[in-house]
C-alpha cells in the first residue's frame, strides 16, 4: 500500500516496466509488449523525396508601387512585379533563394531567384 502520491507513482512505474518488458503475453506469442513493438516495421515516408533547405509561405499584398518586400538574412529585399499588380493579394512561396509569387487564383506572377547582393530585384526586360 502506498503511503503518498510519490510512493504510488513509483509503484505504478515499476508495474508498467514489469508489464511491458518482463512479463510475456500469450496474445503476443509469449513475447513482451516491448519485444512485439520493436519487431514491427516502422512507418517511413515513401514516394516523396525529402528536400533540404529553408521553406516559407507568406500571404502578402503588393504595394502601390508594384513591389513586394521580402526579408532574407536580416536584409530587406524588394521584388518588382509592376504597378499593374498594385494592391493584389498574393501567395509567396520561398525555398532558399527561389521565390514564386502567385495570385490568389493560382496564376504565377513572378518566379525569380533572389540576388542577395541587390536590395531591388527588377523585373526581367522583355
Amino acid at each position: 500500500m502506498a503511503a503518498s502520491l510519490t510512493d504510488l507513482q513509483q509503484l505504478l512505474d515499476q508495474f508498467r516496466d514489469y508489464y511491458n518488458t518482463v512479463r510475456p503475453h500469450r496474445a503476443l506469442g509469449r513475447r513482451t509488449p516491448a519485444e512485439a513493438y520493436a519487431a514491427r516495421p516502422k512507418a517511413t515516408a515513401t514516394g516523396i523525396p525529402l528536400i533540404d533547405g529553408h521553406f516559407r509561405i507568406r500571404h502578402d499584398k503588393i504595394d502601390t508601387n508594384g513591389k513586394l518586400s521580402l526579408r532574407h538574412n536580416s536584409r530587406l529585399h524588394h521584388i518588382g512585379l509592376g504597378r499593374r499588380h498594385a494592391g493584389t493579394t498574393v501567395l509567396v512561396l520561398v525555398h532558399d533563394l527561389h521565390i514564386r509569387v502567385l495570385s490568389t487564383s493560382g496564376r504565377l506572377l513572378r518566379n525569380p531567384t533572389l540576388d542577395p547582393t541587390r536590395d531591388y530585384q527588377p523585373q526581367a526586360r522583355t
